[in-house]
């Protein structure tokens, strides 16, 4: 029988954010803060004395939040197991890992600041990475410190490396956000669809005058359908995937295109009605995507201690195109990274961990 790795331990920690009080979305700001301490932490249990740590953040994927990384899985290995797993076999260098939970009334989180949702990158940045360090025994300089994530967190993680160098040593991607062209677009006629349904006015069969018909949505203002729609998936338990899909989409018009004018507090990069693209609009959410923000950036970048970035080359959602754009893009920068692709989709990718964890947390030593 396989002997069992040293055992870590999961701790919760309560926090009160500051940043996240009145937050647009009325979403809580008192979260639960769930960590994972490496196997040898408690073996010196006061504050100040011991070993002290590198730390890693995990940001979760959209639809995912830091307490469903730790919850039991059936058919495979949570996070802590795996951490456990790769640390007892000598592969990882123990780190202290912690688990944010952004999840918002959108599903999810690009881990960015908004006017729409809140001040998430705020939130890490200026309040859970000091609370953390002064809870528990890391070590706080940002040479120290990295974050990783799947799809929304890889996103996150990118972003964060650009925009938010000073807190960061070392970021890994894995399937993050980027190319948006290819990305998003193909997704708003569907997203569409489904608002069509909260659209006021009867329909009748015959001929359509679609300038009249499509005039209250030129502009990337709601009509009503957005907010009737964001209504009624507020009581509802089960959300179908066309569902999620648009709140998702809305949620990323939250993101890139915040509006405080606007109703619901931001504006879409599309007419409503005739699924044409508003260019003034997307020039909004393109300011976002990675492979422009890159050259912008190249120096916080360049001060990484490690970028490690992979994608599966089945992507269902069309990333593998953007990540390889991305990554030309930083070797034109003279970003030194590492890129990498694999025989994949989008999803069930966690096994790419065994790759990227390793290489992070030696980094950070």
């Amino acid at each position: 029988m396989a002997r069992r790795p040293p055992r870590g331990r999961l701790v919760r920690l309560d926090h009160v954010s500051r940043v996240l009080a009145d937050n647009p979305l009325d979403d809580p700001h008192e979260r639960g803060l769930e960590v994972w301490l490496p196997p040898g932490y408690d073996q010196a249990r006061g504050r100040g004395l011991g070993r002290r740590y590198p730390v890693l953040f995990s940001l979760a994927a959209y639809t995912n939040s830091g307490p469903g990384q730790t919850s039991w899985r059936a058919f495979g290995e949570n996070l802590p197991a795996r951490l456990e797993r790769l640390i007892g076999q000598g592969a990882m260098a123990p780190c202290i890992v912690v688990f944010p939970d952004c999840f918002t009334s959108f599903g999810g989180n690009q881990y960015v600041n908004s006017s729409a949702i809140g001040r998430y990158a705020d939130y890490l940045t200026r309040e859970l990475i000091p609370f953390v360090d002064a809870e528990l025994r890391t070590r706080s300089a940002r040479e120290h410190r990295g974050c990783f994530g799947k799809s929304s967190g890889g996103y996150g993680a990118l972003v964060h490396a650009m925009k938010y160098s000073r807190f960061w040593g070392a970021v890994a991607s894995h399937s993050g956000d980027c190319g948006f062209d290819l990305l998003y677009r193909p997704d708003w006629p569907g997203a569409l669809d489904t608002l069509a349904r909260y659209r006021r006015g009867r329909r009748s069969e015959g001929p359509l005058d679609v300038t009249a018909f499509a005039r209250h949505a030129a502009d990337g203002f709601d009509d009503g359908r957005i907010r009737r729609f964001l209504g009624a998936l507020a009581g509802k338990d089960r959300p179908t995937g066309t569902e999620v899909l648009c709140l998702m989409m809305l949620g990323m018009s939250a993101t890139y295109d915040p509006d405080p004018d606007a109703p619901n507090g931001f504006r879409v990069p599309v007419n409503l009605d005739t699924g044409e693209l508003i260019l003034a609009r997307w020039r909004r959410w393109l300011r976002h995507d990675p492979i422009r923000l890159a050259k912008r950036h190249a120096n916080a970048l360049q001060s990484m201690k490690k970028i490690f970035i992979d994608c599966g080359w089945r992507d269902q959602y069309r990333m593998h195109y953007g990540n390889r754009q991305l990554s030309a893009r930083l070797r034109q920068c003279r970003v030194s990274h590492v890129y990498e692709e694999f025989d994949g989709t989008h999803s069930g990718i966690d096994h790419r961990l065994d790759v990227s964890l390793p290489i992070l947390s030696k980094a950070l030593q």
